[in-house]
């Protein structure tokens, strides 16, 4: 991933034909065996050269579930410069103790290499990656390392400077391949995180990113020792596992004649939910399409012909996110890698988590998100019903009717709702119908009490397999916003949300064109043009959006809340100061 460096307080920021004689040497070094699920250990870290190698598709398998140790020795311009503590062996325990079976360490280099002739690497940084890498080898994990943010600190610049970026690229290669070069075979080597190239076609960049990935195999593989039979990860371009990007890359790998060949892509999904622009507010069917759609690409052209895939990077961009308010509603979330789990293991892929520092605390080893990692950890082997809100919503200034939600057993069989230890009553407390799940008026009304802002009562939607799913019975009314003034700084919009979420802003001018800084969706981006601020009753019209706005001409604001409401405001930029009035 590029560019998700954070400071304390600050939140950060991240994807395909002919096999041939390929397919002819994985079958004779039985590449094409059924996948393992379950793990053998790597080899010893000490031992340098095992008797006999697993093949390449087993040893894939065997590094399911993967984390990446993100935002630390790819922080630039040292290991702690994006908020993480150093890396220690306690750390790679925890991980271990959580299931993983590998972890990818991305590296930057750029920042401890002469970035002439003959691009020396600094020695107290080789041995710093050398022992970081050893902690997590001792704990009978599986490691990659790469060339990380280098991609697009000097990297890209290779159609204008090729020679330059082709020579320190291979002096890069050659000097982590000496350092390595006896470690265990549970180490594998990845060419080039998320290669990129300025100002270039998809045609050029992919030419740029088989020279890359020519030369870095050659290098490596000429190194000797373990080196000669270890692992090596080669990307499509930008990680991608667009059609087009994946057939390049299954070219590449051909014509290399290399079985010891493993390919990676990322994937961070649909990109207006992923960052929550252009109203992709839900996991939704288009967003969900996004997904199945990425992953029949990568059976059908890798894994299906015995290429093992390992997903070096997935995620959300911008969620979890525990410096600012959360993007993506929680539950949505849920469902979005309950799916990714299943669509993983139904294509054979390896898949790690991007953890730049949002899952796990490095400073105290635990979880962020209990509810979210338990999503995450459950999808490696099973399946979990979902529904189509994880809230219902009573507004208090009205009265409590009964209210319907779909549920989605993704294979499983319904089981009932409970309250806590207690089973709620079908017939009485609640009716399903189909997959139709109906909360009665008088169950709601005793679940919501007092009927005070906010979740009142949470009940679990249980099923036969899998996680329940929570639904959090939650009281409401039309949030309130005030008239405020502002700058060039931004707008703070007095606001009681009166128990509500915001969900999204759409913000259009008269002529009916769209206001703010993403001109081609009325829908901005959340926590980049709009963001709420709960606990300080307000919300935020970001210097951003207000410097993006005509001056003179109002804009129409349309806040829409996850209750269903919507509140309008408009805003007039005159100069330097700003106006905000409702309706």
């Amino acid at each position: 991933m590029k560019g998700t460096h954070h400071t304390p307080g600050r939140r950060s920021r991240g994807p395909g034909r002919v096999l041939g004689l390929l397919l002819t040497l994985v079958a004779a070094i039985g590449l094409t065996s059924t996948t393992a699920l379950a793990a053998p250990r790597p080899e010893d870290a000490s031992s340098a050269r095992p008797a006999r190698l697993a093949a390449p598709r087993d040893t894939v398998a065997a590094m399911q579930p993967s984390w990446n140790l993100g935002n630390t020795l790819d922080a630039i311009p040292d290991e702690t410069s994006w908020g993480n503590p150093p890396a220690t062996k306690a750390l790679f325990d925890t991980i271990k103790a959580q299931g993983f079976r590998s972890v990818r360490i991305p590296v930057t280099w750029s920042g401890h290499q002469s970035s002439t002739a003959p691009y020396a690497i600094d020695a107290t940084w080789m041995n710093r990656v050398k022992q970081v890498v050893d902690w997590a080898l001792a704990d009978g994990l599986y490691v990659v390392i790469n060339v990380h943010h280098d991609s697009w600190q000097w990297i890209a610049a290779m159609p204008t400077d090729h020679d330059d970026v082709l020579a320190r690229f291979k002096a890069t290669w050659t000097q982590i391949a000496a350092a390595f070069r006896d470690s265990s075979q549970a180490l594998l080597f990845e060419s080039n995180n998320e290669p990129q190239f300025d100002n270039t076609t998809d045609a050029q960049g992919n030419q740029y990113n088989n020279e890359l990935n020519t030369a870095f195999h050659t290098v490596v593989r000429r190194s000797g020792g373990a080196n000669a039979t270890r692992l090596l990860m080669l990307p499509s371009l930008h990680t991608n596992a667009g059609q087009d990007f994946l057939d390049v890359l299954v070219s590449e790998m051909k014509s290399l004649n290399d079985p010891r060949l493993v390919a990676t892509v990322h994937f961070y999904g649909w990109y207006p939910f992923s960052v929550n622009i252009a109203g992709g507010t839900q996991f939704d069917a288009t967003a969900q399409k996004d997904m199945t759609d990425s992953f029949d690409r990568i059976r059908t052209t890798l894994t299906s012909q015995g290429i093992p895939v390992y997903l070096g990077e997935y995620g959300l961009l911008s969620y979890p996110d525990h410096n600012h308010p959360a993007r993506v509603e929680p539950g949505e979330a849920l469902k979005y890698f309950e799916q990714f789990g299943y669509e993983a293991r139904t294509a054979g892929v390896t898949t790690a988590l991007w953890d730049a520092f949002n899952f796990l605390n490095r400073s105290t080893l635990q979880w962020r998100d209990p509810a979210l990692i338990s999503q995450i950890k459950s999808s490696w082997t099973t399946r979990s019903g979902t529904a189509s809100s994880d809230r219902v919503f009573l507004a208090k200034s009205g009265a409590v009717t009964a209210r319907t939600l779909t549920l989605s057993p993704n294979g499983q069989a319904f089981l009932g709702l409970w309250q806590g230890g207690t089973k709620l009553v079908q017939g009485r407390d609640y009716t399903v119908s189909g997959n139709r799940l109906t909360l009665t008026a008088s169950a709601l009304t005793r679940l919501a009490g007092d009927r005070a802002y906010g979740i009142n009562a949470t009940v679990e939607a249980r099923f036969s397999r899998g996680l329940p799913w929570k639904i959090h019975v939650t009281t409401y009314d039309r949030p309130v916003l005030s008239n405020a003034t502002g700058d060039a700084n931004g707008v703070t919009v007095p606001t009681q949300f009166r128990g509500d979420l915001l969900a999204t802003m759409e913000a259009t001018y008269a002529d009916g064109s769209n206001a703010g800084p993403t001109d081609w969706t009325p829908y901005q981006e959340f926590n980049e043009a709009f963001s709420p601020d709960y606990p300080g009753n307000a919300l935020l019209l970001t210097s951003k959006f207000v410097n993006s706005l005509r001056d003179g001409a109002q804009a129409t604001l349309t806040f829409h809340f996850w209750s269903g409401a919507t509140v309008t405001y408009r805003v007039t930029k005159s100069g330097s100061s700003v106006t905000g009035i409702v309706g």
